[in-house]
């Protein structure tokens, strides 16, 4: 299956939509710091309006997600990218300096648990929008358009916020939410699903996602990667003696990389090995290539591995995603995603803090190395977990498949006794 099959109208329907409701999340941290910059409390206050607004993220993507409608999931996403859209423009709009700081905190989290269940069920709507032998490829292509927001957020909003006003870029973070509030009238309602709220087994949904903890928990791990590289950059820079503002190319080709590593996973609908496993070598590769960003001195060599650390970023959390259709129902997808939305906040989130607080003790390349050993640390609880998974899993289809066999033998005999 082609690209160039899912590249419909729908499709690219589907594609504005996603911009315009994923560039404000890809903008906001930033764009909160520089809107409280020159406020007392300054950087400060901005790092906690951008704390509000990740906790929002983590907490609202699982609690909403877990309550929509897979084939009624289009009111579901236009309250939440409303209240997302009217909260960023809050944020704008309060700048005068006589809104309370609490209040700045309150909005922020409203502006990151409104929208938060919206990637996951977005993600959802597009895979049931093309057929199942072209779900990788449509996977794939969400991952480059994703990377290619995060590339194009942080110039977008430090341009607005420095060229023309602090809160600019939070307006055109409500304006963009509010335009995907009306895209929404041109994508399905939902999507097909055989039942609502429990698997074929009768299980209830939250036992359902709760299954699948082994997938979050690497999900979380591949994207500790991630921040350590964005967040021990510049001071890795310092301590090699090269000049900070490479930090900025430096991660824009991390971006690049990752981008070009989503489209080259697409172009197989089939990967030799299963999903656990290619997601483990996957993520092994990434640390492997953050440890030597952290070991090497050159500036190229650098450049190099972080390019190659992106190449295979893209494809791990792919991984995770096409396993969680593997794992859940239809009617759980959407759930399941923000789940994992949730638990990649997390681990960006448990990343970032441990190594500024590293930072203060050791030197940057020992934080990023100590942040590579936590990620190894996931990635070992969450392949022991499948690898269990998949074991019980086994165990089940066993016995169903004795049960059956069971049930087909006694058939005669039973109707024999009738005839009798």
């Amino acid at each position: 299956m082609a690209y160039r099959d899912i590249l419909t109208r729908p499709v690219l329907t589907w594609s504005a939509v996603a911009v315009a409701s994923r560039l404000p999340v890809a903008m906001a941290p930033l764009a909160l710091v520089f809107l409280v910059r020159e406020q007392p409390g300054g950087y400060t206050l901005g790092a906690v309006l951008a704390a509000a607004y990740v906790l929002g993220e983590i907490l609202g993507a699982p609690v909403l997600g877990i309550r929509m409608n897979a084939e009624r999931a289009r009111p579901h996403l236009a309250v939440g990218l409303a209240v997302g859209a009217l909260a960023f423009s809050g944020l704008g709009f309060g700048l005068a300096g006589t809104t309370h700081p609490a209040l700045l905190g309150v909005l922020a989290f409203i502006a990151g648990a409104g929208p938060a269940a919206a990637p996951g069920g977005l993600r959802a709507v597009l895979t049931g929008m093309v057929p199942e032998k072209a779900v990788t490829q449509a996977l794939s292509m969400e991952s480059v358009l994703t990377f290619g927001i995060w590339a194009a957020a942080p110039a977008l909003a430090t341009g607005l916020a420095l060229g023309v006003a602090p809160g600019v870029p939070l307006l055109l973070a409500g304006g963009l939410m509010a335009a995907s509030v009306g895209g929404l009238r041109a994508l399905p309602a939902g999507w097909k699903v055989d039942g609502q709220g429990r698997d074929a087994d009768g299980e209830p949904l939250r036992r359902v996602l709760v299954r699948a903890w082994p997938v979050y928990v690497t999900g979380a791990a591949s994207l500790t990667l991630l921040a350590l590289a964005e967040l021990i950059l510049p001071a890795l820079l310092e301590q090699r003696g090269i000049g900070i503002g490479w930090a900025g190319p430096l991660l824009a080709g991390f971006s690049i990389g990752s981008a070009v590593g989503a489209f080259v996973y697409g172009l197989r609908s089939g990967w030799p090995g299963r999903l656990p496993v290619q997601s483990l070598l996957l993520i092994l590769a990434v640390s492997g290539g953050v440890v030597l960003v952290a070991v090497l001195p050159w500036t190229g060599a650098i450049a190099l591995a972080l390019v190659l650390a992106g190449l295979l970023q893209a494809p791990a959390m792919l991984t995770r995603n096409l396993a969680l259709r593997q794992i859940l129902p239809p009617h759980a997808l959407a759930a399941g995603y923000s789940v994992m939305y949730a638990a990649v906040g997390a681990g960006y989130a448990a990343s970032g803090t441990l190594a500024g607080g590293l930072l203060k003790v050791v030197a940057p390349s020992t934080a990023i190395l100590w942040g590579v050993a936590l990620t190894l640390v996931l990635t070992a609880m969450g392949a022991v977990g499948e690898w269990r998974r998949v074991r019980v899993d086994a165990r089940v289809d066993a016995r169903r498949e004795s049960g059956r066999e069971a049930a087909a033998t006694s058939l005669p005999s039973r109707a024999g006794a009738r005839t009798d």
